[in-house]
């Protein structure tokens, strides 16, 4: 089993190589080689697992101030690489949200081979669930979902808010336009960061 002290000291040298074998370095030490094809029953509004970039996922790190300290929650992880790479890169505790099964079982499984302590991958509906993880700081969003879930996600969300600041970091979506959300001054295309503000 690979310990988190040598899966941290092999995350170093990402720095090292070209961003163009990146995801490769990161899908073997997430030793993923074969996902599970999408649940053919994924339910409307959702989108299909598609893994975000090596280079999105940490410029988002740096953009949102993750740190050993927060909960990252990485709002439909598929097979859990961006939560992987979060924890590696900061030591920040992962949730990921998951609503095809067997994206959850596989990547809570790679975690526990690992010996990963600090991320944990749940199956279910962000858009119900985001009530019950109170203790999130920071929430990651690539695309996982639109329209009228996406609405009732941030309903969800807006209760966390209430309870402690937090930040989202939304790559590839529209702007989110709620009172209690502050969008800050964008420094990538594709990349927004909010900060939750109290009304």
């Amino acid at each position: 089993m690979l310990s988190r002290e040598r899966a941290s000291a092999d995350f170093e040298r990402i720095h090292e190589l070209p961003p163009s074998d990146r995801e490769a370095w990161l899908d073997a030490v997430w030793d993923v080689d074969e996902l599970p094809p999408d649940d053919p029953n994924l339910p409307r509004g959702c989108v299909p697992y598609l893994p975000c970039s090596v280079a999105t996922v940490l410029d988002a790190v740096e953009q949102a101030g993750v740190t050993s300290d927060d909960v990252f929650v990485d709002v439909g992880s598929g097979a859990g690489r961006a939560a992987l790479l979060v924890h590696l890169k900061t030591g920040a505790a992962c949730i990921g949200l998951e609503i095809q099964p067997a994206l959850a079982r596989s990547a809570q499984a790679r975690a526990d081979w690992l010996g990963l302590e600090r991320l944990r991958f749940v199956e279910g509906d962000a858009a119900e669930m985001i009530r019950f993880v109170p203790t999130g700081t920071v929430f990651f969003l690539y695309c996982p979902f639109g329209g009228e879930r996406l609405e009732r996600f941030l309903d969800g969300l807006e209760d966390v808010a209430r309870a402690r600041p937090i930040r989202v970091c939304c790559v590839d979506m529209p702007p989110l336009d709620r009172r209690w959300l502050r969008r800050r001054p964008a420094t990538s295309s594709n990349l927004d960061v909010y900060d939750s503000i109290r009304s």
